[in-house]
């Protein structure tokens, strides 16, 4: 068996979330994946899950742009496309160790995404 990429599990990361394959994104995430971002923490990969789920919900489209990897870091730029706010220019920087996904640090603007999420309640 062959170890992928840090490219390769950013690639599949994207894809099967894209897709709501929450059983491949698991198998690309480390038990203790740290995650933190615009919209929240979550640490392991139960609370990570679950918090994709939740945006999952509205996300329509990943439109990656461009993504660089060096080593264990991979870098994705891409508009977030959800059914409550315009694109969401976003960047995600991953870090893989032992062919695992071990901590992810994503930013954006939330502002449109928060006012979408309000305006549905």
């Amino acid at each position: 068996m062959t170890t992928r990429t840090a490219r390769e599990l950013a690639e599949t990361y994207f894809t099967a979330w894209e897709a709501g394959d929450f059983d491949t994104l698991r198998g690309v995430l480390a038990e203790n994946v740290d995650f933190v971002g615009a919209l929240g923490t979550a640490s392991g990969v139960e609370e990570a899950l679950a918090g994709l789920k939740g945006l999952g919900r509205v996300l329509e489209k990943i439109d990656v742009k461009a993504r660089v990897a060096e080593g264990g870091e991979v870098i994705t730029w891409f508009d977030l496309c959800t059914s409550v706010a315009p694109p969401t220019p976003t960047a995600n920087w991953m870090h893989v160790e032992d062919g695992k996904v071990t901590r992810i640090r994503v930013t954006f603007d939330p502002r449109a995404l928060l006012a979408g999420f309000e305006a549905r309640n």
